[in-house]
């Protein structure tokens, strides 16, 4: 195979959509896992969910632009309900209760989806404003995924803006160094706890709607998203969101990467990059030694 300057940038900037998406899945399991000390495995299925209810608001609306306000908040809804009345009640017995929790919420939500929508998945076409190319001079790149990067860095730009310059945010990072300080303080945790998995759960099913057009609507599309998540997550750190950020667009390019000069061992590079990392840095790029 003949390749060019043009050729790999052209496939690095597929790596960075790729990434992108792995990016907003990876952000929302950290927050929940470094906040709240949950693993969520019922990530992958709000995912899934995200796509489907893009279908359903799509269909309704006729517009994507109303999909991207739609949907992270059903899903994000749909998370509050979840913690508040699911895994709350878990908090406390140890990290394994509300993992197998979550591990059958799983099972439940795609169970769910099957039912209503049935096992053939879904077509979702992009966006017709989005279609098309845009030439930088360097290569000519799809306008869908432009769209993405753009969307996904404004998003986290706005996600550590709330982390980290806002008073509710301030009792956030608190909460999760000592939740024993704020309710010293009078300020309910459990509200924060609350907010922290709405978030975390939005997060994934805006991305599930912005991975509809890439990879189609099916009820499988959350099982294999959320191994790669927790793949990104551990090499990045868990509970780190920058590792997230970080380790998200690296794997994106390193798939996009692979596959271009062996499709077939695209999947197996994520993990030998897992090991390569682990073996360098046992607590990811920048996890905690603790």
């Amino acid at each position: 195979m003949e390749l060019s300057i043009s050729l790999l940038l052209q496939q690095l900037f597929v790596g960075l959509a790729l990434g992108a998406i792995y990016v907003l899945v990876a952000v929302g399991l950290s927050l929940i896992f470094g906040l709240l000390g949950v693993v969520n495995f019922a990530h992958g299925a709000f995912y899934m969910l995200g796509a489907y209810v893009a279908v359903y608001a799509y269909g309704l609306t006729g517009s994507f632009w109303w999909c991207l306000l739609l949907v992270p908040l059903a899903v994000g809804l749909l998370g509050l309900v979840a913690e508040r009345w699911l895994i709350r009640p878990l908090y406390g017995r140890g990290v394994d209760y509300p993992l197998l929790l979550t591990f059958g919420l799983a099972y439940v939500l795609v169970d769910g989806v099957r039912m209503v929508w049935g096992v053939q998945g879904e077509a979702f076409a992009t966006p017709e404003a989005l279609r098309g190319a845009v030439d930088l001079g360097f290569g000519v790149f799809p306008l869908y995924r432009l769209f993405l990067l753009g969307l996904c860095a404004a998003l986290l730009l706005a996600l550590w803006l709330f982390i980290e310059k806002t008073r509710l945010g301030l009792v956030i990072r608190a909460g999760a160094r000592d939740p024993l300080v704020l309710k010293v303080l009078g300020i309910d945790v459990g509200r924060v706890w609350l907010l922290i998995f709405g978030l975390g759960t939005a997060l994934a099913g805006l991305a599930g709607l912005l991975a509809a057009p890439l990879r189609g609507v099916n009820p499988e599309m959350g099982g294999s998203v959320l191994i790669e998540a927790f793949v990104v997550t551990v090499i990045g750190g868990m509970g780190s969101l920058v590792g997230a950020i970080v380790a998200g667009l690296l794997v994106g390019v390193v798939v996009a990467m692979t596959t271009l000069f062996q499709p077939e061992l695209a999947e197996l590079a994520i993990f030998a990059l897992m090991a390569a990392v682990l073996i360098l840095r046992p607590n990811g790029l920048f996890g905690a030694r603790d």
